[in-house]
């Protein structure tokens, strides 16, 4: 199943589509993401997809200070881009503010992963780095199942306007270092195939 599109009025303020986005009944399981002013609509990551998250996370706990958080499903904004995102993994210090009822400001993240599925792998190659990098999110972590080349983990780091420099990539089944706060090697071949 591939990913749907609801195209919305280009001239739609960001207020308008984010109360579009909050206000609709979408699809039950389904990853609702605004993507460069488009609302995106994806199924639900397949199990694989999960596993990997899963193990990135459970190595993740053992590094970060206890003042932050592993998020699954926390959507940050991006009002500049027109982003309202889902990352797979949002790490993120933990903040009591009442004015964060749905979605955080993007710029409060540490770091970013995203696990491609099949349907939405352009995004989280294209689209997505831009805005993370435009929100000034110092480390980005893709894991590109779908890679031409073949399964690749490409760390991303030192976000200038809306460009990443590549800090590192590997082929499944490497290890790759996140560098400090994290200081962390995340082994690869736990990660299923495709």
């Amino acid at each position: 199943m591939s990913a749907l599109t609801v195209s919305q009025d280009p001239e739609q303020s960001w207020d308008d589509l984010v109360r579009f986005w909050e206000e609709m009944e979408w699809p039950e399981g389904s990853k609702v993401e605004i993507i460069e002013g488009i609302i995106t609509v994806s199924p639900a990551p397949s199990y694989r997809h999960n596993v990997i998250a899963a193990r990135i996370q459970r190595r993740l706990y053992s590094v970060i200070p206890e003042h932050w958080e592993i998020f699954q499903t926390q959507e940050i904004a991006v009002p500049s881009r027109l982003g309202m995102l889902i990352p797979d993994l949002l790490v993120a210090p933990v903040r009591d503010d009442s004015e964060m009822d749905n979605h955080m400001p993007a710029a409060l993240a540490e770091l970013v992963v995203e696990v491609t599925s099949k349907s939405n792998a352009r995004h989280d190659r294209v689209s997505k780095p831009a805005a993370y990098a435009t929100a000034g999110i110092p480390l980005y972590l893709l894991v590109d199942r779908w890679a031409p080349d073949g399964p690749t983990v490409t760390l991303f780091g030192e976000p200038h306007g809306d460009v990443y420099r590549p800090l590192d990539s590997v082929k499944f089944g490497e290890p790759i270092k996140l560098p400090a706060p994290f200081d962390l090697v995340i082994d690869t071949g736990e990660f299923p195939d495709t």
